[in-house]
C-alpha cells in the first residue's frame, strides 16, 4: 500500500511542479501588453476497484450500499487562458489601441497566416503600413501617406488622418476584429500572439462597436490580467501542496522500512 501512495503523491508533486510553473509564467508577465493569465486545470486520475458498490458479495446475500474505489492520483487535463478584460492605460501615443470588450486585433504574419492579438501596440513600416510592434501587418492593410498628420482612430475603428492641403480628415480605412465561440480554445503563440484552432471555432469578424465587438480606444494600450495578489496566493497554495505530497513519500518511505526490517 505504501508503494502506491509513493506513486500518487508522486503525482500530485508533478502537478503541482506544473502549477508553480503557469503562476510563474503569470508573475512574468505582469506588465505584457494584452497578455491574458493562465490557470492550469487538473483532473483525478483512474481508480482501483477495491470493493463494487450495488453488487452481493456473497450470492443470496444483500447488495452492498458501499464500495471501494482507490485513486491513483492526479494529472494535467489543461492550461486554460483567462481571456478576461484588463485595465487600460493611457499612453497618448495616437498609434496606440486599446480593446475594451470583446475581440481581437487581426495581423499577418511573415508566413502569410492569419493571427490575432489583444496588444495594440500599433507603428508604421518603411511603407507606411499599419504594423505591430513585431512588423505583422494589421488586417485589413491600412496605408498612411507620408504627408498625412493628426491620425485619428475612432471607437469604431475607422482611421482618419488630415492630409497636407485638406481641411477635413480623409478615412485610411476601417479596423475589424474577430470574435470566437471559445476563446480559451486559441492557441497562444507567444508575442502576444493566438492562432484559431478547431476548438476556438473559426473567426467571426465584425467592427468594432458593434454587437459583441469591443470598442477601441486611441491613446490607450490594455495592461496585463494579472493579479499580483491572487498569483502571489495560489503559489503560496502550490509551493505547501508541494510539501504535503513529499510528506506522504516521506511517509510511505518509512512505513516501508518499518516492513523491511520486520522482515529480516
Amino acid at each position: 500500500m505504501s508503494i502506491k501512495a509513493l506513486s500518487i503523491a508522486a503525482t500530485g508533486m508533478n502537478a503541482q511542479q506544473t502549477n508553480l510553473e503557469v503562476v510563474a509564467n503569470n508573475i512574468a508577465n505582469i506588465n505584457t501588453t494584452g497578455f491574458k493569465r493562465a490557470r492550469a486545470e487538473f483532473t483525478d486520475l483512474m481508480y482501483e476497484n477495491v470493493r463494487s458498490q450495488g453488487v452481493s458479495q456473497q450470492a443470496g446475500l444483500e447488495v452492498v450500499p458501499e464500495g471501494g474505489k482507490l485513486g491513483l492520483g492526479v494529472k494535467l487535463a489543461a492550461i486554460r487562458d483567462i481571456h478576461v478584460q484588463g485595465v487600460l492605460n493611457q499612453t497618448g501615443n495616437p498609434l496606440d489601441v486599446a480593446l475594451n470588450g470583446s475581440g481581437f486585433f487581426q495581423l499577418t504574419n511573415s508566413n502569410g497566416e492569419t493571427v490575432y492579438t489583444r496588444a495594440g501596440a500599433l507603428n508604421l513600416n518603411q511603407n507606411g503600413q499599419l504594423v505591430s510592434l513585431n512588423g505583422n501587418l494589421v488586417e485589413p492593410q491600412i496605408t498612411v501617406p507620408t504627408d498625412a498628420r493628426e491620425i485619428t482612430i475612432t471607437s469604431t475603428g475607422e482611421v482618419l488622418a488630415l492630409v497636407a492641403g485638406d481641411v477635413t480628415p480623409t478615412s485610411l480605412g476601417q479596423l475589424t476584429l474577430s470574435n470566437f465561440v471559445n476563446e480559451a480554445g486559441l492557441e497562444p503563440l507567444g508575442d502576444n500572439l493566438f492562432a484559431a484552432t478547431e476548438a476556438s471555432g473559426t473567426a467571426v469578424q465584425g467592427v468594432p462597436g458593434s454587437t459583441n465587438f469591443a470598442t477601441v480606444s486611441q491613446g490607450y494600450l490594455e495592461a496585463s490580467n494579472v493579479d499580483a495578489i491572487k498569483e502571489i496566493t495560489a503559489m503560496i497554495y502550490a509551493q505547501r501542496a508541494y510539501e504535503m505530497n513529499s510528506k506522504v513519500i516521506q511517509a510511505a518511505d518509512e512505513m516501508s522500512s518499518v516492513v523491511t526490517q520486520s522482515l529480516r
